[in-house]
């Protein structure tokens, strides 16, 4: 007879980021190798504990009545959605450019009398880039030994950032909300990706 599991999860997960068709790193690995890359310099260390890593399932269902009964008779999903926001207290520009559509920073070496300086453009245009977001964490079915994590092969970043420097109550932050994009490869349910969660050692 299999054990039930019930398991309160409080322990901090984070987030990494790569070039969509990235695969996906399994998870018996315990370090994703490049080209992923975490999300915050020292990953969960510069996520604000307040609001935390949030994975949001939107979406809006219509209801119909008919003349004759007051309860609702058919019901359909109009529209889903996925987002993954998060609270990240890192300015370098490498952390920057996940606000700014993924703009390349270009490094300026230091000259005769010249400064050395790193610089990313603040304009987005039309185009809006696109990358796969993986959420990693502890496994429900064994939160000190195995993880489980979010596969979202494409998403792009819908934040409109408001960046308050020198602020005394505390750092500048940034604010990042990615929306999940439709896989049409993938099978009707795992259109937005998946989430996976080990529960069973490998042979």
């Amino acid at each position: 007879m299999a054990v039930p599991h019930e398991v309160i999860i409080a322990a901090p997960y984070q987030v990494y980021w790569a070039p969509t068709g990235t695969a996906f790193t399994t998870l018996d690995d315990l370090t994703p190798n490049a080209p992923w890359a975490l999300v915050g310099t020292s990953g969960n260390l510069n996520y604000d504990e307040g609001a935390a890593i949030t994975v949001m399932h939107e979406q809006e269902i219509l209801e119909w009545q008919s003349l004759g009964d007051a309860g609702t008779r058919k019901v359909w999903r109009k529209r889903e959605g996925l987002k993954v926001s998060l609270t990240l207290a890192d300015l370098t520009l490498e952390q920057y450019r996940h606000a700014m559509n993924y703009n390349a920073v270009t490094d300026v070496a230091a000259g005769s009398g010249t400064a050395g300086y790193r610089k990313i453009g603040l304009s987005r245009g039309l185009l809006v880039a696109q990358v796969a977001l993986m959420i990693r964490g502890v496994s429900p079915y064994d939160n000190e030994t195995y993880l489980s994590q979010f596969e979202i092969p494409f998403a792009f970043n819908t934040g409109s950032q408001e960046v308050k420097l020198g602020s005394k109550d505390g750092p500048s932050m940034l604010a990042l909300e990615w929306t999940a994009v439709i896989d049409p490869n993938a099978s009707a349910l795992e259109r937005f990706g998946r989430l996976i969660a080990q529960d069973a050692a490998a042979l």
